[in-house]
């Protein structure tokens, strides 16, 4: 029963006792004799201890708000989780009481004496805890939560007598404080203890288990039976710091369901969700990490089991509070969640306490060893049992992508040098190619900095040069490991993640290379990706000054349809850098994919602006074929140097209605009379899949076999390619053919599988080992290609591309957005007039030996 309730009850019972008549009719007639028989005391003395009983059961204290909620004797002790005995106190009312000339009392579970007490002092807030800290019986367990007061009790971890009194006097009535009208609360615990609320005392605790009031609404529960009220279960402290009312709400407390005392690897589970989500609980940790929203605490002994993590992630959702220092031993009352930062069929929820209602000091000077990981992982292991804890990864690791590092302050990284795309190697769907992948996976995580915030100034492990490039190696990875996403939509994949407690090193393992590599032979032919190229901006202003235009998609005209630059600046910082990569190149023709389909105007502007550059009119621009440029906002392209190269009749390209964007050919004579064709090319991209019901889903589904989306759809489009090429050589008179471009196949997927398996020769995978142009989730792998018919295999020298794009990090690109914050003390926007980040796909530079045959006399 409440004590708020209790002064009405009271009056009820006296009602129902008074006037007590044994003991009164006993003194109204003999208390004044002097010469009372010995057995008439002794029997007066028994009825009154008996009567007295009576009331105990029946007429509990009438303070109303003040209850004991839990009781510790074990500090200290063997196995104990906590170092010190303690007394905590529960304020049940909406007012605070002051404690002032109260004082706590113990006596053993049989004594008579209650001279070990505490003077009580101060007030416990409405709604909220008092924590008295008690004596110690040895050195085991981690310091309780800041006490709000201490004395020099020391209780027993498994029986004994506590009472709670208005007054400091110390009673000294014998094993009971029956009757005394100071007193406010009484709890008797364990099997032997002769004095306690009601029928029966309060469970046995022991050296690892408190007794805790009742957990319904909040250790509010006060039926006056001990042993109804108090269960034996972890030690959980609470100071003044924690307030929370008898519903269950208000005052921060969060819920009507009162927190389970729970380790962190008792939350965390041994599998990949929590078996407590929902749930609030209270925990302990040692700070390991603060983020810009929480922090990461670490269990401080841990389980010893290698399945469950010793570590989690406490949201606050704004910096956290003071207490909240790394090597501070914090207990944290929380609700578990399962966090998902994406929906992806790679996202794994992270395991965190949300709605955080108390965070209280428990000691500081704290140290957790990182516990050692090794990848990759074993095949089946996973880093989720490691998630939140402190870890050390042994050796150094690859840098494998710095696409978010700019805007998110993050890098992939792996083990086992460069992470190739498997399906760049392998036939996609095969075992090499699912055992590749796995392999990758397990030895993959981000490299985070920290923080949720974007484009911080200055960016995280930024160095000059470039540094960090794809194919860069860090070592020194110490931190914990989070989880999170591993791309800018929520729709992507997730990965887990390290964020540092120690400086990442960083050290160049793929140096910037300011000239390609030489192409050998007499001509040189390239293919560039110049990552949407528009002479018209998306503000609807185009290049020479004009205002309210727009780009064609089909029937469509508008600004909404451009795909380029913003504005005038953007675009002058476009163009210069990829006038520098084609004057880089070199090449005496170079196929160009996603410029601006506006016939030749986009192609024309950046040849003059790249003979600017040169400093003569060294290339002009293959005029665009009669048979068409398709209805895409882009096209392919094609310029060349007229004094290399001369050309053979038109261009052409294939209005079939399979291709999105025809395809355009070109013959050319060398000086020497030798012919040949170029063919530029964009197949249908991997991005956008069509809806599961759509005429054209079947085939074009990402299936999940690393091909993507539009799959069925490139592999028409490849054996429409090689119609259109025997066309061709048909009437250009010569079968050496060079196919360049973005096919948005890696080298063993499906299209490029159907040409090669008919006779034409993957040039760039033979010249080697890893040909890549495009960097994505982490892998790198080659959908920009250089492939030759047959004929012409034994003419091509050389074939490789240049690594200016794929591995730089966004923040060099010409784009104005998503860069950090220009300041008087910021790092400077890192544009550079230079070739590299001028598109996101690496340029191919190939050399063919075209000479003459010389045949008879």
């Amino acid at each position: 029963m409440s004590k708020t309730l209790m002064a009405a009850a009271a009056a009820k019972r006296h009602r129902l006792l008074a006037p007590f008549p044994v003991e009164i009719a006993l003194e109204n007639s003999m208390m004044n004799r002097p010469h009372w028989p010995a057995r008439w005391q002794q029997l007066r003395a028994a009825l009154a201890l008996a009567v007295a009983a009576l009331l105990w059961g029946l007429n509990a204290p009438a303070h109303a708000a003040v209850l004991i909620s839990q009781v510790y004797g074990g500090g200290g002790n063997s196995g104990a989780p906590l170092q010190n005995d303690f007394v905590e106190l529960r304020n049940t009312g909406a007012a605070p009481v002051s404690l002032a000339g109260w004082s706590i009392q113990y006596a053993s579970a049989t004594g008579t004496s209650w001279t070990n007490s505490v003077n009580l002092s101060g007030s416990i807030p409405a709604n909220g805890y008092f924590l008295v800290q008690l004596s110690s019986g040895g050195a085991n367990g981690v310091a309780l939560p800041l006490a709000d007061q201490s004395g020099a009790i020391n209780m027993s971890a498994s029986a004994g007598k506590l009472a709670l009194f208005n007054i400091t006097t110390v009673f000294s009535g014998g094993t009971c404080p029956v009757g005394n009208a100071a007193l406010v609360d009484f709890v008797g615990y364990g099997t032997t203890a002769n004095c306690f609320e009601g029928a029966g005392a309060a469970p046995a605790p022991s050296n690892t288990l408190a007794v805790i009031r009742a957990a319904a609404a909040w250790n509010c529960t006060d039926t006056n039976t001990n042993s109804a009220d108090f269960t034996a279960a972890t030690p959980t402290p609470r100071n003044s710091t924690t307030v929370v009312d008898c519903a269950g709400g208000g005052g921060g407390g969060g819920g009507g369901t009162p927190p389970v005392a729970a380790a962190i690897y008792t939350i965390q589970g041994s599998g990949a969700t929590s078996p407590m989500v929902g749930v609030a609980v209270i925990t302990s940790g040692v700070v390991t990490k603060l983020l810009n929203n929480g922090f990461f605490m670490q269990d401080l002994l841990g389980d010893g089991n290698p399945a469950t993590s010793d570590g989690i992630f406490v949201f606050t959702s704004t910096a956290p509070p003071a207490a909240v220092v790394v090597g501070n031993l914090v207990q944290v009352t929380g609700t578990v969640v399962e966090f998902s930062s994406g929906t992806g069929t790679a996202a794994t929820p992270l395991t965190e306490i949300n709605s955080v209602t108390a965070v209280s000091l428990l000691g500081s000077g704290y140290t957790i060893t990182p516990t050692l990981i090794t990848l990759p992982l074993a095949a089946g292991d996973s880093l989720e049992r490691f998630e939140g804890m402190l870890v050390r990864i042994a050796g150094t690791l690859t840098v494998q992508q710095n696409f978010f590092q700019a805007r998110f302050g993050q890098l992939t990284v792996g083990a086992g040098g460069r992470h190739e795309t498997p399906t760049n190697r392998y036939r996609a769907g095969s075992a090499a190619a699912i055992a590749l992948a796995d392999l990758q996976a397990r030895g993959r995580l981000l490299l985070d900095d920290g923080s949720s915030l974007q484009n911080i100034n200055p960016t995280a492990y930024f160095f000059a040069n470039g540094v960090p490039r794809a194919g860069d190696v860090v070592s020194n990875l110490v931190g914990v490991i989070d989880f999170g996403l591993a791309t800018a939509t929520v729709s992507g994949a997730g990965l887990y993640r390290l964020q540092p407690t120690e400086a990442p090193v960083l050290a160049i393992g793929n140096a910037r290379s300011t000239a390609p590599t030489a192409a050998r032979g007499n001509v040189k032919l390239g293919s560039m990706n110049v990552l949407n190229f528009f002479t018209t901006f998306t503000n609807g202003e185009t290049a020479s000054g004009q205002t309210g235009q727009g780009c064609t998609v089909g029937n469509s005209t508008s600004a909404g349809n451009c795909r380029g630059a913003d504005n005038i600046e953007e675009f002058n910082r476009q163009r210069a850098k990829i006038v520098r990569a084609l004057a880089g190149l070199n090449a005496d023709a170079v196929g160009l994919m996603e410029i601006q389909n506006n016939v030749s105007v986009a192609a024309q502007n950046l040849v003059d602006a790249l003979n600017t550059y040169l400093g003569a009119s060294l290339y002009a621009v293959v005029p665009a074929p009669a048979t068409g440029t398709g209805t895409d906002a882009i096209r392919v392209a094609m310029i060349y140097k007229p004094g290399k190269l001369i050309l053979l009749g038109g261009a052409v390209s294939d209005p079939d209605a399979i291709n999105n964007r025809p395809p355009m050919a070109q013959t050319f004579t060398a000086a020497n009379g030798e012919r040949f064709t170029l063919v530029v090319n964009h197949l249908k991209s991997k991005g956008g899949c069509p809806s599961a019901g759509a005429p054209d889903a079947a085939g074009n589904l990402d299936i999940g076999d690393g091909q993507g989306c539009w799959n069925a759809q490139r592999v028409l489009q490849a054996q429409r390619l090689r119609t259109f090429v025997a066309q061709v050589q048909a009437s250009s008179g010569s079968n050496d053919v060079l196919l360049v471009g973005d096919f948005n196949a890696y080298g063993q997927e499906d299209p490029i599988f159907d040409l090669t398996s008919n006779g034409y020769i993957d040039q760039s995978g033979r010249y080697t080992a890893l040909a890549y142009s495009y960097v994505f989730d982490g892998t790198a792998g080659r959908l920009d290609h250089a492939i030759s018919s047959a004929a012409m295999s034994s003419k091509i020298a050389s074939a490789a591309h240049w690594h200016i794009n794929a591995d730089e990090q966004l923040a060099y690109d010409y784009n104005l957005e998503f860069k950090p914050p220009l300041c008087a003390t910021c790092a400077p926007d890192p544009y550079n007039a230079d070739p590299f980040r001028s598109s996101d796909h690496d340029p191919v530079l190939v050399g063919l030996n075209l000479y003459k045959t010389l045949t008879g006399t």
